[in-house]
């Protein structure tokens, strides 16, 4: 038996892991090129579609660039709709070592906006992370690429699912699904044909809806994408660029807010001669209402009321926290609005079912693409439990 999974991120990676650990023939292919996590920033691709969304086109996708948080997200919305995670939860953090880093890995910063949380009023908690503190050295540089190799990628299950035999082919986008009498049998990349009897398609909520609508099945309406803003102003000499990103957290219903440095600050603040050292920050993560839409040539996707409502009174409460943590009030500025977490666009109960099969047998999704809605929280823990549900479900039928 063939599986062929396009796409090598954190559903991706997972999926060809599992399914080549027991016996399955997988074949990962891959848009982007294998690249040294220390490398991963030079494959960012930025879509100013009315929110800027990220995304990082290589082998390993976006888990390179993450900050390495680790929080269960949409346990309950998916237990819900018949889909109990808890099981592949706990599994996952025995493999990644999830947990919360020693007071070691604290810097000023942090530390200042959690004391200043706490006598707001506010529970701020340290945020649990795929990260061996024994290897890493805080220097503020996660999004970029680990350059100690010191957090979980999605490299370290393709690199296991390679010793048990799959085949990783990178720079090679996947341009069509083969299908024949209602079942997959294959992908194509431009004339090059791969044939299979199961297909994962993990590309993300971008590139995964395209190629659904490719064989005619209705996919990328209800795209979400985590808007979020940075919010931050002077602290002389504070060094939180240096510092270990979104080493906290404070939860809210419908939105987190979390230490976080972004150098656009810094340009914001040039009138007052800010310095990257000078800067503290936080961020506003919200669960943004699905208001975007995916077509073959073009994604867009605007904030709404609610959202803006929503950045409004997270970043009102960003700022309380960053004046009573020592910085100026007259030095506040916040970035534009971002997107890190596109989602939605293949959602369960309208494009996949509980099983995250699609009407086609044998295709499957594995990606943010199948989130019913907006996690508002890092989506990289719940990815990976689709992933390994889905990898079970796929070898307990298949074989």
């Amino acid at each position: 038996m063939k599986a062929i999974i396009v796409g090598s991120g954190a559903g991706g990676g997972t999926v060809a892991k599992e399914l080549a650990k027991s016996g399955i023939s997988v074949t990962v292919i891959e848009k982007g090129p294998i690249t040294h996590i220390k490398k991963a920033y030079t494959h960012y691709n930025i879509l100013n579609v009315g929110t800027e969304v990220s995304q990082t086109v290589c082998v390993g996708g976006t888990t390179l660039v993450t900050v390495g948080n680790a929080v269960r997200t949409c346990e309950e919305l998916f237990k819900n709709l018949g889909i109990d995670l808890s099981s592949e939860f706990d599994e996952i953090d025995a493999e990644l070592c999830v947990k919360t880093l020693p007071d070691s890995h604290f810097g000023d910063g942090t530390k200042k906006i959690m004391e200043s949380a706490k006598s707001l009023g506010f529970e701020i908690e340290k945020m649990p992370k795929f990260i061996d503190p024994s290897l890493c050295k805080p220097c503020g540089k996660c999004a970029f690429g680990c350059s100690n190799d010191a957090k979980w990628t999605s490299m370290e299950f393709i690199e296991e699912a390679e010793k048990y035999g799959a085949n990783i082919v990178e720079n090679t986008p996947v341009t069509n699904i083969i299908v024949s009498g209602g079942e997959v049998k294959g992908v194509k990349s431009e004339d090059k044909i791969f044939e299979a009897d199961i297909v994962v398609i993990s590309a993300g909520a971008i590139e995964t809806p395209r190629l659904l609508q490719k064989i005619g099945i209705n996919a990328g309406e209800n795209l979400f994408v985590d808007t979020f803003v940075t919010v931050g102003g002077m602290l002389k000499k504070i060094k939180f660029n240096k510092e270990l990103p979104m080493n906290a957290l404070i939860k809210f219903d419908d939105f987190i807010i979390g230490p976080h440095f972004s150098e656009v600050l810094v340009n914001k603040l040039q009138k007052f001669k800010a310095r990257k050292k000078d800067v503290l920050g936080l961020m506003i993560k919200i669960k943004d209402e699905p208001s975007g839409r995916v077509t073959q040539n073009e994604v867009i996707k605007f904030n709404t009321a609610e959202d803006v409502a929503l950045l409004a009174e997270g970043s009102a409460i960003a700022g309380s926290i960053l004046v009573e943590a020592g910085v100026d009030p007259k030095t506040l500025v916040s970035t534009h609005a971002r997107g890190a977490h596109p989602g939605g666009t293949a959602a369960i109960g309208d494009v996949v079912d509980k099983n995250l099969q699609t009407e086609i047998e044998s295709l499957y999704v594995a990606d943010a693409s199948v989130f019913p809605e907006a996690p508002g929280a890092p989506p990289v823990l719940t990815i990976i439990a689709l992933a390994k549900r889905l990898a079970k479900h796929i070898v307990n039928e298949k074989q």
